[in-house]
């Protein structure tokens, strides 16, 4: 079997073909957000942790490289650094928010604790000092710009060799040192928030570093099937198919590299929508001829999470049980097998599930853990295959269009790893089940009816763990709350709330209060991400 780091070699060798950009994360929570910026515009992006070495950077042949932000403050004792021979190399190099405060802090500035923080919208002015041509980042850009801020340090005194670029009523916003080809921007060119801030990417990108739009969707789906087969060798492996979007283009994805060796597995957890296991089954079957085999485990889950309510325990409990029903469906497929044997286990994690759950490439915040990452047992019978692992859903979507899936998967609003026990809050039962599974269709059916199902990004409902007094038929009830959350989002980093017309909410609730048993009470989730997640646990 191929090891971890053949594959590694591989990937580094075709993707120093693509003379991309190495991204560096100091611990950001929109480091992803930047890679990906970079590869809409067709530019190969990696990320690397701030302490990559300087031998692994150079590996990469970047055309440019990126620093990202950061929670921490240069002068701290334990604050992330990386190696400064990164500003020697001659490749040009861009620091966003903490990367501009550690370039400054690196060549011999200063920054300092800011005496007012900058969170939020600001107006940055823009006057550079390099002459008639003026700065590369800003050419062809407003001289006056809403920009994101999220920063409680500024830079006082500035690098010898730098020229101030931008300000804020506030602080030094924009920095570089034309000559050695370094450029800082204190905002955050990366979010929606800052305007102009694609054509700013883009001017570093294309006029700064010269790179070369060579990042598509057939080039990930090329490289990634190469680097799978000379990951598993002759090994077999199982999937982890539920049906959705992201698990599909991942069994697609695989079968590609490895064609018969990859058996899905779609799990009944009995915390699935109405009718899915049934449905779901078919269409992975029969549209698509996947080779799927369908497990009715809804007991043992439902035994294993019986007086559970804490929203971590059940998503520890149900990883673990998931990694169990995988390796019984192995040890069964593994009889008679003389290929080497099932040593893979293929799941569709995409970049949003790694990072709420786990810092895999920085010191970046957990927030909760996901059944595909966080909520694994440490010790598995399986070495994991995660090809998605570092795309967003909307490059997920697109991948699949490339590899020929119809608009009814790739369409397909995303359903946690967890199912409804994340929707419903308190402790999981049949009955509760029964009643979430019914008034979920309906929050479906209606978004449908209303021709918003491909519009917003999820729709569902929640049942919450709260009674309330009513009146049904004279009678006076104490029924259970039911909660609909619809959100609109391009990548469900952020996440807006959608708001529907008052009388698609109407159908919902009157739906719900009389074809739902025991249900009395509807609200309408107005929250959006962030504060508060998508889901509700």
């Amino acid at each position: 079997m191929a090891t971890g780091a053949t594959m590694q070699e591989h990937q580094g060798k075709a993707r120093s073909e693509l003379g991309g950009v190495v991204v560096l994360d100091f611990g950001g929570q929109y480091t992803q957000l930047i890679a990906r910026r970079i590869r809409e515009q067709n530019v190969f992006s990696a990320i690397l942790p701030c302490t990559a070495a300087l031998e692994e950077i150079r590996q990469y042949a970047p055309a440019g490289i990126v620093l990202s932000g950061g929670p921490s403050s240069v002068y701290d004792s334990d604050a992330p650094k990386c190696d400064p021979a990164i500003l020697a190399m001659g490749v040009p190099v861009l620091g966003i928010c903490y990367g501009m405060q550690w370039i400054t802090h690196a060549l011999g500035g200063k920054v300092e604790k800011a005496e007012r923080r900058e969170y939020g919208r600001a107006q940055l002015q823009v006057k550079c000092e390099n002459g008639p041509s003026g700065s590369l980042l800003f050419l062809g850009v407003p001289q006056s710009l809403r920009i994101w801020n999220s920063h409680g340090d500024h830079v006082l005194e500035l690098p010898p060799g730098f020229c101030a670029t931008g300000h804020t009523d506030n602080a030094i916003a924009a920095l570089e040192d034309p000559e050695r080809k370094i450029y800082a921007v204190q905002f955050h060119v990366e979010v929606n928030h800052t305007e102009s801030g694609t054509e700013l990417l883009r001017n570093f990108l294309f006029r700064v570093c010269k790179a070369e739009p060579k990042w598509s969707g057939s080039a990930f789906i090329e490289e990634t099937t190469e680097a799978i087969r000379t990951k598993v060798g002759q090994g077999g492996a199982i999937c982890a198919l539920s049906g959705g979007v992201d698990s599909t283009v991942a069994a697609v994805l695989v079968h590609r590299a490895m064609g018969d060796r990859l058996t899905n597995i779609f799990v009944n957890t009995g915390m699935l929508r109405k009718n899915e296991f049934r449905d779901t089954l078919e269409m992975l079957r029969d549209r698509l001829g996947l080779r799927v085999i369908g497990v009715d485990a809804s007991d043992r889950f439902l035994e294993r999470l019986a007086g559970v309510t804490d929203p971590e325990r059940k998503r520890k409990i149900i990883g673990r049980e998931f990694i169990a029903v995988f390796a019984e469906e192995a040890q069964k497929l593994q009889k008679g097998d003389a290929q080497g044997g099932i040593g893979w286990l293929v799941q569709g994690t995409l970049y949003p599930d790694v990072i709420e759950s786990v810092s895999v490439k920085g010191p970046s915040a957990t927030i909760k853990s996901h059944h595909n990452v966080g909520g694994l047992p440490e010790n598995m019978p399986f070495a994991l295959i995660e090809p998605l692992r570092d795309l967003f859903k909307d490059e997920v979507r697109r991948i699949g269009k490339d590899l020929g899936l119809p608009d009814e998967i790739l369409l397909k609003h995303p359903f946690p790893g967890p199912g409804l026990a994340v929707r419903l809050l308190g402790e999981i039962t049949r009955e509760h089940l029964h009643t979430l599974q019914e008034a979920d269709a309906i929050v479906v059916e209606e978004i449908r009816r209303a021709g918003l199902y491909s519009k917003v990004w999820q729709a569902f409902a929640v049942l919450l763990p709260v009674r309330s007094v009513g009146v049904m038929g004279d009678y006076r009830t104490y029924g259970l709350t039911v909660a609909v959350r619809v959100v609109e989002s391009d990548d469900a980093m952020t996440a807006d709330w959608v708001r529907l017309p008052g009388e698609v909410l109407e159908r919902m609730s009157t739906r719900i209060v009389n074809e739902v048993r025991g249900v009395t009470r509807v609200v309408y989730d107005i929250s959006s991400k962030p504060p508060s997640t998508i889901e509700w646990e």
